[in-house]
C-alpha cells in the first residue's frame, strides 16, 4: 500500500514535469496533478484545493510578492536603462574571446549578486556572450551553461549577503539573515565557481579537439546594434545601492521589537512571529527600492519618453506571472507533503544525520522538495515551513548556530530544483535559443556539482566544528 502511494506521487510529478516542458502552464496544472493525487490517497478533493492548495499558494505570495515586484521593476529599469548591459558589455568586451567563458561567469554573476533579477540577467547578457562565443569560435550550446554558473548557482545561494529570494526565505523561517553563515558560504562559493568553471574550460577544450566550432545557428542569434549604452562605472552605482543598503538594514540597523505591536493590537494574523523573522525581508525591501530610485534617476536620461514608466509597469506585470508560477508550486509540493505518500519519503529522510547535526536531514529534505516543486524558493519554503521548527530545535539540542541552518538551507534549495521542469531553466534556453537536448546536459553536469556542494558544506561544518 505504501507503495503504491509513493508510486502515485512520482506519477503525479512525472506529469507535472511533462506538462512544463510541453510549456503549459503550472499556476493551472499543479493544481490539477496536485488534487489528483490527494484524491487517489483518500483526501477530499474541495477542501483540499480551497483549504491546503490555496491557503499554502497565498501565505508564499503574501510574504514574497514585495521582493519579487520590486526585484522585477529593479531589473527592468537596469535592463530599459542599458545599465545592465553596460556592465555585461564592459567585462566581456575587457576580457575578449580568449577568456570567454570566464567573461560570461562573471558578468552573470556580478548582476545577480546585484540584486538584477536573473531573467533579467540572462537577457543582459546572452547577446554579448553569444558574440563573443562565435568570436572565439566556441559552440554556442555551452553559452546557456556559462551564464547558468554566474546566476543560478553560488551568486543566488552560496555567497552571503545575496539579494535574491532563494537566501531570504530562510530567514522568514528561522529568524536568521542575509549574511548568516559568511565562512561557510564563501567557502562553497569559490569551490563552486571553481568547479564550474573547470567544467566549461573541459567542454570547450574537447569540443574544440573534436573540430566542434560555434555552428550555424538561426533562432535568436544576437545582433549587437550600436545603441549608445551608459558607462559602466555609473551602471554599478545601483547595484552597490543595494547591496550597502541591504547590509545596513541586516547588520548595523538595531530594528525596534515592539515595532509590530500595533499592528497585531488590530487583531490581524500575523506570519511573522517575530521581528527578527521579517529584518531580512524589510531590508530587502528598502534595500531594492533605494536601488530603483537611483537607477531611475541615472538611467532616465538614456530612455526614450515614457520607458521609465513603461519599465515600471511590465516589470510589476511580470512579476504577478514569476510569483503566480512559484507559489502554485508551493501549493502543489504542500499538497503533495500533506499525503499518506509522502510521509513514508519523510520518514526515510528526516531522521538523516552526519555526526549529530540536522544538516543531513535538512539537505536532502530540502533537495527532494525542491526537485518535486521544480522551485528552489518553493521547495525551500515547503521544507522549512513543515520541518524548521524541528531543525531548529535539533541544532539548539547539539549546540548549533541558526546561521549554519540558513546557509546550509539556502545551498541545498539550488541543488535539483534545476530539472528540465524548472521555468528558469526553459527560459534561459529559449533565449539563448538553444534545446534541451543541445544545452541541458552541461547544466545538468553543473547541478550535479551544486548537489556535491551541500556535501562539501556538511563535512566543512563537521571538520572544522563551526557552529
Amino acid at each position: 500500500m505504501e507503495e503504491l502511494q509513493v508510486i502515485g506521487i512520482i506519477v503525479s510529478l512525472i506529469l507535472l514535469i511533462f506538462i512544463a516542458y510541453r510549456g503549459y502552464s503550472v499556476i493551472f496544472f499543479a493544481p490539477v496533478f496536485a488534487l489528483m493525487a490527494a484524491s487517489a490517497q483518500g483526501l477530499p478533493i474541495m477542501p483540499t484545493y480551497t483549504e491546503l492548495f490555496m491557503v499554502k499558494a497565498v501565505t508564499y505570495v503574501k510574504n514574497f510578492f514585495p521582493v519579487f515586484m520590486l526585484g522585477a521593476v529593479f531589473g527592468k529599469i537596469m535592463e530599459e536603462s542599458g545599465m545592465a548591459k553596460s556592465i555585461a558589455h564592459a567585462i566581456i568586451l575587457k576580457l575578449g574571446p580568449k577568456h570567454a567563458v570566464m567573461a560570461t561567469v562573471l558578468a552573470a554573476s556580478i548582476l545577480t549578486y546585484g540584486g538584477v533579477s536573473m531573467f533579467v540577467v540572462v537577457f543582459a547578457v546572452y547577446p554579448f556572450a553569444a558574440a563573443l562565443y562565435k568570436e572565439a569560435d566556441i559552440p554556442k550550446k555551452l553559452v546557456p551553461a556559462a551564464i547558468f554558473l554566474g546566476a543560478f548557482t553560488f551568486t543566488m545561494d552560496s555567497l552571503p549577503g545575496s539579494p535574491q529570494i532563494q537566501n531570504i526565505i530562510p530567514s522568514n523561517f528561522l529568524g536568521t539573515n542575509a549574511y548568516s553563515g559568511p565562512i561557510l558560504g564563501i567557502f562553497v562559493a569559490i569551490i563552486m565557481f571553481g568547479t564550474g568553471m573547470m567544467w566549461l574550460i573541459y567542454r570547450v577544450n574537447k569540443s574544440r579537439a573534436n573540430g566542434e566550432g560555434y555552428g550555424n545557428h538561426t533562432i535568436n542569434e544576437p545582433e549587437i546594434k550600436d545603441v549608445k549604452l551608459p558607462s559602466w562605472q555609473i551602471s554599478l552605482v545601483p547595484l552597490i545601492v543595494v547591496l550597502v543598503v541591504n547590509y545596513i538594514g541586516n547588520k548595523i540597523v538595531v530594528w525596534d521589537p515592539s515595532v509590530l505591536a500595533p499592528i497585531a493590537a488590530m487583531k490581524l494574523p500575523l506570519m511573522a512571529p517575530g521581528i527578527k523573522n521579517v529584518i531580512a525581508t524589510w531590508s530587502l525591501i528598502i534595500a531594492v527600492v533605494c536601488g530603483i530610485t537611483i537607477a531611475a534617476a541615472v538611467g532616465y536620461r538614456g530612455m526614450p519618453k515614457g520607458l521609465l514608466g513603461k519599465a515600471v509597469n511590465v516589470g510589476a506585470i511580470g512579476s504577478l506571472l514569476a510569483i503566480m508560477n512559484v507559489a502554485s508550486e508551493v501549493g502543489y509540493g504542500n499538497v503533495i507533503a500533506a499525503l499518506p505518500g509522502f510521509k513514508t519519503i519523510a520518514n526515510a529522510v528526516i531522521g538523516m544525520s552526519f555526526g549529530d547535526s540536522p544538516l543531513t536531514s535538512m539537505a536532502v529534505t530540502i533537495n527532494i522538495l525542491c526537485g518535486i516543486t521544480g522551485s528552489a524558493s518553493g521547495g525551500v519554503s515547503i521544507a522549512l515551513d513543515l520541518f524548521g521548527k524541528h531543525w531548529l530545535e535539533w541544532a539548539a539540542a547539539v549546540n548549533m548556530s541558526p546561521d549554519i541552518l540558513h546557509r546550509v538551507a539556502a545551498i541545498a534549495s539550488g541543488g535539483l530544483d534545476t530539472g528540465p521542469h524548472n521555468g528558469a531553466i526553459i527560459t534561459l534556453l529559449a533565449v539563448c535559443g538553444m534545446t534541451h537536448r543541445q544545452s541541458y546536459p552541461d547544466i545538468f553536469a553543473i547541478t550535479i556539482l551544486k548537489v556535491a556542494m551541500v556535501g562539501i558544506a556538511l563535512a566543512f561544518v563537521a571538520i572544522f566544528g563551526i557552529a
